[in-house]
């Protein structure tokens, strides 16, 4: 396609290319409203860096699939219609990222991952034909359901590769080291899928520790769970109302900044006052935080699951005797083990990373034990759900071993 690409100056990678059939999709609507969707939703409450957004983030993912697509020397048409792709991929998260994706899926019907309807309803379908570029195609690579999905989502994707060091720098901790160059380079096609040579495994290593360090550190810190779950209790509330649902689309469509006026400006008090809470860090405190030691956890959902939290915390509440707007139950899914899709070249064929890596079992114990389930309620009334909590959901004393500092 005629034209001059476009180079864009990048904090984690540097000088990234815009090629010149990708820069309207760049300009589009689409892609500009991640300009103001926080990568990391709440964690600028806990790091005040931390506001660096989606935008900046599929850049940087589409720069790495192409260096990806070039060391596995795809052709110009598959390479451009991944690239694409990693561009286009985050542009399904509603407000605040995956604060909202149970929403996208209980009002709309819909994951992060299936684009199709607002490729197509955007505009930026047209976009694509013009750069000769498979809309379809696209769709299938995110969500997905096409055998190059992997460069996009999978155990060593792209998209880990840069957010992890991304998410590392905005935040100032220094646990998200990846040696994306090296790990690149490393991986192979073969008849089962992507693999990488046995000379990356330390680098694979590198990505998989980096996952495991950011998570208790980042991703799952309890301030940014708080405030998480209070803007979810919010939202629910504001929803709920007669006339929720057809609202429902277009909040979810929103920016971070729409989302948090709509629900300012909400008939429902509960939702006006919980946002209030957040945007003035008035947030709830721990009321039971405990590890998977001292609850069930097989009668927890394996996946993110409102109604489980939301009925529970309302018995909570009853058993506290306190307003249903002042419990959150939040309780993540268990993790599950790394690797699962990750293979080594090695002699004709390939083998499980864990056979080639004893650091895996340690990092899967480590995740395990790195889980929380916590109750959260306002300063005034803890002690009172935290006794109601204990009670509902069968939480057994913590042990000498487990009261210690993790």
């Amino acid at each position: 396609m005629a034209g001059r690409s476009k180079s864009v100056r990048d904090p984690v990678h540097g000088y990234i290319e815009v090629e010149p059939a990708l820069l309207p999709l760049v300009d589009a609507p689409l892609l500009q409203r991640l300009r103001w969707v926080r990568q990391l939703g709440f964690a600028y409450l806990v790091y005040p860096g931390a506001n660096h957004t989606r935008f900046e983030h599929s850049l940087g993912a589409m720069h790495l699939a192409g260096r990806l697509c070039g060391q596995l020397e795809l052709d110009a048409d598959v390479t451009r219609a991944v690239t694409a792709a990693a561009l286009l991929h985050d542009v399904g998260h509603g407000p605040f990222s995956h604060a909202t994706e149970p929403f996208l899926v209980s009002r709309l019907g819909r994951t992060h991952q299936e684009i199709r309807e607002l490729v197509e309803v955007s505009g930026a379908a047209v976009l694509l034909d013009r750069a000769g570029i498979d809309p379809g195609e696209v769709c299938r690579l995110v969500a997905g359901d096409h055998p190059l999905a992997g460069i996009i989502q999978g155990e060593l994707d792209v998209d880990r590769m840069d957010y992890l060091r991304r998410d590392a720098h905005y935040t100032g901790v220094p646990y998200g080291t990846v040696d994306a160059e090296r790990l690149i380079r490393s991986v192979r096609m073969t008849g089962h899928g992507f693999a990488i040579d046995e000379g990356g495994i330390a680098a694979a290593e590198s990505l998989l520790i980096a996952r495991t360090l950011m998570r208790p550190s980042v991703y799952y810190h309890h301030v940014s769970r708080i405030a998480e779950g209070m803007f979810a209790l919010a939202l629910h509330f504001h929803l709920a109302a007669p006339g929720g649902h057809e609202s429902a689309a277009a909040l979810l469509s929103s920016d971070d900044g729409g989302c948090l006026q709509a629900l300012l400006a909400s008939h429902r008090p509960e939702t006006r006052a919980l946002v209030r809470r957040i945007t003035t860090r008035q947030l709830y405190k721990r009321a039971v935080y405990v590890g998977h030691e001292q609850v069930n956890t097989a009668a927890l959902p394996t996946g993110p699951d409102q109604g489980y939290a939301l009925s529970a915390a309302q018995a909570i509440a009853e058993l506290a005797g306190v307003p249903p707007d002042q419990v959150i139950v939040d309780a993540p899914p268990f993790p599950r083990d790394l690797s699962m899709e990750v293979r080594i070249s090695h002699g004709a064929g390939t083998v499980p990373l864990e056979e080639r890596s004893p650091m895996i079992r340690t990092l899967n114990e480590t995740r395990r034990g790195q889980w929380r389930l916590g109750v959260y309620a306002p300063a005034g009334v803890r002690e009172a759900v935290e006794a109601a909590a204990v009670e509902h959901l069968h939480v057994r004393p913590a042990t000498l071993q487990e009261r210690l500092p993790v």
